[in-house]
């Protein structure tokens, strides 16, 4: 299958959008859906992510179940803005503020919010500073803020960095999806383009994200302590038992131990990009928990919620 005249799989139900926002910024996204309540997925960070390299197994799934998703590519990933006033040099900051720009272009008032790894990270801040727009959100395997602070790159298990070299976009993949048979050699290429297309942008945002290269005013905006962990909107959060970049261990545990208001699940045969390699557990979960408000009992069971501590009665079904 090769790729699109944009760079792209092309996936069935999923469509290439653009659309110009209020700062000036091009901003390109994939749709699935044409109607029904609006769901927004954030990618992932590695070099190479993109809407459609996080979500194309997901969101096709979704829009069958009758939702409108919108899978932007954040600035410094994809096909995002490339010129150098748009890079995510302030890392997080920037996303959230893209993506604020972004919904506000496309008139999305309120919308289920989810993201997988740095999408998480970008969900979590967005919860956390526009609390007004957000319905119910979904973690992935990913940081959640000052809440739990993050491991720095140093401490990170499979090292990330982009040199160009087929190889190495082969060792990142198989660091992040535990189901390797999943990497077709059209995904290498649209992601070896999405990096080679935005080397600086991703080393900017490297900077900022994994070594905290922020202005402390920015880093002060950024708080969610006191604010994801005391949030009343819903969430819940799947991390992959099989996780090798921020095994649970080291992150899953500990966030969850930091956020008793959301509820944890830890599906099996999983690793750091869930959506990808349980794309029908995934879809489940979402689909219920954004339609109905509460993850049914046996998509529950099967998703393995977590056993560290009492259910949230309110988001999964009691027996």
């Amino acid at each position: 299958m090769a790729l699109t005249e944009e760079g792209i799989i092309d996936v069935p139900g999923l469509h290439s959008r653009w659309v110009r926002l209020g700062n000036g910024e091009r901003a390109h996204y994939m749709t699935a859906g044409e109607s029904g309540p609006s769901v927004v997925l954030l990618h992932g960070g590695i070099p190479g992510s993109s809407g459609t390299a996080g979500w194309r197994l997901l969101a096709p799934r979704l829009a069958e179940a009758g939702f409108r998703v919108y899978c932007p590519d954040q600035p410094g990933f994809g096909l995002s803005d490339p010129r150098p006033e748009y890079r995510p040099v302030h890392g997080i900051y920037t996303h959230i503020n893209f993506l604020e720009r972004f919904v506000e272009a496309l008139c999305l008032d309120r919308f289920f919010l989810a993201g997988n790894s740095m999408g998480c990270a970008n969900t979590a801040h967005y919860v956390s500073r526009y609390p007004h727009r957000v319905e119910r959100f979904i973690l992935i395997a990913g940081p959640v803020g000052d809440v739990m602070p993050f491991p720095t790159l140093d401490r990170m298990q499979v090292p990330i960095g982009w040199d160009g070299s087929r190889d190495t976009m082969v060792k990142m993949m198989n660091s992040i999806l535990h189901h390797q048979e999943n990497i077709t050699e059209d995904l290498l290429e649209m992601r070896m383009q999405a990096a080679d297309r935005h080397k600086d942008g991703w080393t900017d945002w490297q900077k900022a994200f994994l070594f905290g290269e922020v202005p402390a005013p920015i880093q002060a905006a950024l708080s969610t302590k006191g604010r994801l962990d005391t949030t009343d909107i819903p969430g819940i959060c799947l991390y992959g038992i099989d996780d090798v970049i921020l095994p649970v261990t080291d992150l899953g545990y500990k966030v969850e131990d930091a956020l008793t208001n959301i509820q944890f699940f830890y599906p099996e045969d999983c690793g750091h990009q869930g959506q990808t390699d349980q794309p029908d557990l995934f879809a489940d979960v979402f689909i219920e928990f954004f339609r109905d408000g509460i993850v049914s009992r046996k998509t529950a069971d099967r998703a393995a919620v977590s056993k560290r501590r009492p259910e949230i009665a309110s988001l999964v079904e009691q027996n």
